[in-house]
């Protein structure tokens, strides 16, 4: 079954960087969903994992994982990490990944199958999310794992020299786009990689503002 995700649904999509197509085959998307949806581990939709978090399609990820340009010297930071797939497969081709959850549980339950599953480039953070991870940076890599109306500049100061941050952002009332963020000095510029709408990532949402 992840072969045959790989061959449909990565693969045609343009993802064919020999890493990132190994990390994919070789990183068990079964053991990072309920028991009661691993018999649909593979298939291309989003799985939710726990509240407020879920998988993305095989597809949008692969291309979000193409579009970083995971390089082996990187450090990486996962925000809204969840069950922590995207961090296990950053940790088959970067030096570290860091897993941020704001949820005391989540953070256990990461570092407890980080443990059994070996994936020994990785380690689950506590912390705000909003916050980012300063005291661990700058950081080559940031994902976010949700679609986010609001990103704080917290994170895009937390990029080292020519990092790159990788987030969807909407663009309309059912249309969501997967973007690029790079440093370049003292300059963040953006720009948009594929269109995707992966479940919003509670907490982001845009203050509404009053309008006569």
């Amino acid at each position: 079954m992840r072969q045959v995700m790989v061959d449909s649904q990565i693969r045609p999509n343009d993802v064919t960087d020999p890493h990132i197509v190994s990390a994919f085959l070789h990183t068990p998307r079964e053991a990072f969903v309920p028991k009661g949806d691993q018999p649909v581990a593979y298939a291309e939709y989003e799985i939710p994992t726990s509240d407020g978090r879920a998988l993305w399609t095989p597809r949008d990820l692969g291309k979000m994982m193409k579009a970083l340009r995971p390089e082996p010297s990187d450090i990486a930071l996962v925000i809204g990490a969840g069950a922590g797939y995207e961090t296990a497969l950053l940790a088959r081709m970067v030096e570290t990944v860091i897993a941020l959850e704001d949820d005391e549980a989540l953070v256990d339950e990461l570092t407890a199958r980080f443990a059994n599953l070996g994936v020994d480039r990785a380690v689950a953070v506590q912390g705000d999310l909003k916050a980012g991870l300063a005291d661990q940076g700058p950081f080559d890599i940031i994902l976010v794992m949700g679609l986010v109306e609001d990103a704080p500049e917290t994170w895009f100061s937390q990029l080292a020299e020519g990092g790159r941050l990788g987030v969807a952002v909407p663009v309309g009332r059912d249309l969501g786009r997967c973007r690029i963020y790079t440093r370049a000095g003292d300059t963040v510029s953006y720009r948009d990689v594929f269109d995707a709408c992966p479940p919003r990532l509670p907490g982001f949402e845009k203050k509404s503002s009053f309008v006569f």
